[in-house]
């Protein structure tokens, strides 16, 4: 599943899009596009333009305006687990093509036009088109975000520490939770947890205020880190998750179990 750095790569990508007039939307997939049956999107969308790409830990929305310059609905647009994002530019610059989402999808494969789940396009010529081979993509209008907690890469210290500080969950558990901070998946809670030296299984309650700002400021590095190099597959301990592998900054073996639900790894030494 796309974490926070894929988004803010793909909602950057969207930001080509902005201030295009839409003349035409493909809603047709209807499982993409659920619960809009096909037209209901393109009837909101056709003649206005995209204003304003956002982002809340993985979700995504646009803000749109009609022909008249009106507030329409927001466009709301999930990855899922393997979407993309094309940004074509308009007709006389067809060289130029933006991408964002999962890294590892090739230009190739984003050629295919079956793999096109749901597009727009522009009156200049080019096309905004969410290309997702797996279909577990999502678009649909006005998306509900209300029960997100505060975005991973923007939250303040005291919330920070308020809200992993609330709970007796497991730090990483406390971590994926969406309603807690958003954005943080798997890898990337794996990739903090091991660059703060914090046994992924420990108590949330149990860890004090230092610990946690020094955790809040890991997380913060560890996201730009990641935006800036194409995704959480970059971080240092991410190779590194796997039988037989040993930690790369102490060298004991790293050890695999299930917190939160979720495989984990961890160093067996320094985060004991």
């Amino acid at each position: 599943m796309p974490e926070l750095p894929e988004v803010e790569n793909a909602r950057q990508v969207v930001e080509k899009a902005l201030h295009r007039v839409v003349t035409d939307v493909d809603d047709r997939d209807e499982f993409e596009c659920r619960p809009h049956l096909p037209g209901d999107i393109a009837g909101a969308l056709k003649g206005g333009q995209l204003v304003a790409a956002h982002r809340r830990g993985k979700a995504m929305w646009c803000d749109t305006v009609d022909a008249d310059g009106n507030a329409g609905p927001a466009l709301g647009i999930h990855l899922g687990m393997g979407g993309r994002i094309i940004v074509t530019a308009p007709d006389g610059d067809s060289t130029s093509r933006y991408g964002g989402g999962d890294p590892h999808v090739g230009e190739r494969e984003t050629d295919k036009p079956e793999w096109t789940r749901f597009s727009l396009t522009f009156e200049d010529g080019g096309q905004l088109r969410l290309f997702d081979k797996r279909r577990l993509g999502r678009v649909r209008l006005d998306p509900d975000v209300h029960a997100l907690g505060p975005d991973a890469a923007e939250i303040g210290r005291e919330e920070f520490r308020a809200r992993i500080q609330a709970s007796t969950a497991p730090i990483k558990a406390r971590l994926l939770d969406q309603s807690v901070v958003a954005g943080i998946g798997n890898l990337l809670a794996d990739e903090v947890l091991w660059r703060a030296s914090i046994s992924p299984s420990r108590r949330s309650k149990t860890l004090d205020d230092d610990t946690v700002d020094e955790l809040r400021v890991v997380l913060r590095r560890a996201i730009r880190s990641a935006i800036a190099k194409g995704g959480v597959h970059t971080g240092e301990i991410i190779p590194f998750r796997k039988a037989e592998a040993t930690c790369p900054r102490c060298g004991a073996p790293m050890a695999r179990g299930t917190v939160g639900g979720r495989t984990t790894w961890w160093c067996s030494n320094e985060q004991a």
